[in-house]
């Protein structure tokens, strides 16, 4: 492959990728977020790196067009370090859970491209903060990679992108979590008020 050759390449993989999403998985997802807002429960939406920029973005997103009581610690630099200076990087979410009173009305969404993996030392502050929402009974949803790790294996609902392009994986993940997270905010179960342009386009129809 030439390096002209590589948006072409890109691209194609991503439209395989598309194809290979599992759209049930997508649906309960819909479904149990929306049961989340439904029974009155907040949504903390978790993420580390550019995750935890997914996070912020996606919390912005819950709030202003579906509705619903939504969170990311990573918002809050001055908690997230102070934990993270003091007690460790593996137990920031699960602290700010826990002072948060996580209960069994809520729901956690965790981006992440391994899911957490406790046993190989990766993402442990996920994985930890997963174990918690499951004790208290939460939801809990993932849009994760490769096999979904901890995310998958304890989730409620959880869209994995499949590690079909071994070399691009976090890439990938990471833009298709993107296109996931804005067909949920976009969905007849959750969304309540329209995006900014196209409330402008409905207005001069």
């Amino acid at each position: 492959m030439s390096d002209g050759d590589f948006a072409d390449t890109y691209l194609t993989e991503t439209t395989a990728l598309v194809e290979a999403l599992d759209r049930d998985q997508i649906e309960a997802l819909a479904a149990g977020l929306a049961e989340v807002r439904e029974r009155g429960g907040r949504l903390f939406v978790l993420g580390v790196g550019g995750s935890a920029g997914h996070a912020s973005h996606a919390v912005n997103d819950f709030r202003k067009l579906c509705g619903f009581e939504a969170y990311a610690p990573t918002d809050n630099v001055s908690e997230l370090t102070a934990r993270a200076n003091d007690e460790g990087f593996e137990t920031v979410f699960e602290q700010w859970l826990a002072g948060s009173r996580l209960g069994a009305a809520d729901g956690l969404l965790v981006f992440s491209v391994g899911g957490g993996d406790a046993e190989a030392g990766v993402s442990a502050n996920l994985v930890r903060a997963l174990d918690l929402a499951v004790e208290r009974g939460a939801a809990r949803f993932g849009i994760v990679g490769r096999d979904g790790g901890h995310t998958a294996r304890v989730a409620t609902a959880c869209v994995v992108v499949p590690p079909l392009y071994e070399t691009r994986i976090t890439p990938h993940t990471e833009g298709l979590a993107a296109v996931v997270w804005h067909l949920l905010v976009s969905h007849p179960s959750l969304q309540r008020s329209p995006a900014k342009w196209e409330s402008v386009a409905e207005g001069s129809a």
